[in-house]
């Protein structure tokens, strides 16, 4: 018979996968320290043994990583979705952010799609805060605050979606957008139209998402992406001209 004696779980094995699904689910993230050992120990009711047992297990996992003097961190599980070849090989090639772009578009429009069905209400209660604060930060002459929180507002939309496949794929990719792998973000808020304009995507995808409208969702995300879109290939040409006017310059200059 297929059957077996049910043992109880060893308490490490229990806070093993605890700490796997906080994880899993992105809500300790890349960099995170964890609690002294003796703080989390009380916090999930086990003895300092068991956890320590249960750290050393996900370290051996690649989950888990300690700094000497500095405690225990969540593993930088997120650096190793991209070779650094190939992220220096994004970095040097124009096409890649037009590429990165359409990628963004096809998976945000589904994430927005599934957040408006399946958000919660406190999910919708954290992109309404964000969105908040970037408003706020809209009125700031340095577009870097805004900026940051557009990715924010972004990420907390991936959230939304619960999907942890999703959400870790775009984690990784939003981190090359935050080291500006792809296109730096604060080229996209140099001109106040620009910022009026991204202000107002966001404005609609909120609005969407708040009126949990799947099909209005995707397609503001679409719109807002469309624009993003343009608008690089905008400045790509406007870049280019005014190199190939500067030659000029340079060449007349010596006549």
């Amino acid at each position: 018979m297929p059957f077996q004696k049910v043992t109880p779980e060893k308490l490490s094995t229990a806070v093993t996968r605890q700490i796997e699904k906080l994880i899993l689910r992105g809500i300790l993230r890349p960099g995170e320290r964890l609690p002294a050992e003796r703080e989390l120990a009380e916090r999930l009711g086990v003895s300092r043994p068991s956890l320590r047992e249960a750290v050393a297990e996900l370290q051996n996992k690649g989950l888990l990583a300690t700094r000497a003097g500095a405690g225990i961190f969540v593993a930088d599980v997120l650096g190793n979705a991209f070779s650094p070849a190939l992220v220096q090989l994004f970095a040097e090639h124009d096409d890649a952010a037009i590429d990165y772009i359409a990628f963004r578009r096809d998976l945000e429009g589904l994430a927005a799609e599934r957040a408006a069905r399946f958000a919660s209400d406190t999910d919708l209660k954290v992109i309404q805060t964000i969105f908040d604060k970037m408003e706020a930060a809209h009125a700031k002459p340095n577009p870097r605050d805004e900026a940051q929180l557009d990715a924010d507002f972004h990420m907390a939309i991936i959230e939304a979606s619960h999907n942890v496949v999703m959400l870790h794929m775009m984690r990784s990719m939003f981190q090359l957008l935050r080291e500006g792998v792809f296109y730096n973000r604060q080229v996209m808020f140099k001109q106040r139209l620009t910022r009026e304009m991204l202000l107002e995507q966001h404005r609609a995808i909120n609005t969407a998402l708040q009126a949990r409208d799947p099909r209005a969702a995707r397609a503001a995300v679409t719109e807002h992406l469309n624009y993003v879109e343009t608008s690089l290939l905008d400045q790509h040409k406007a870049d280019q001209n005014e190199a190939v006017a500067r030659q000029r310059f340079e060449h007349e200059k010596t006549r």
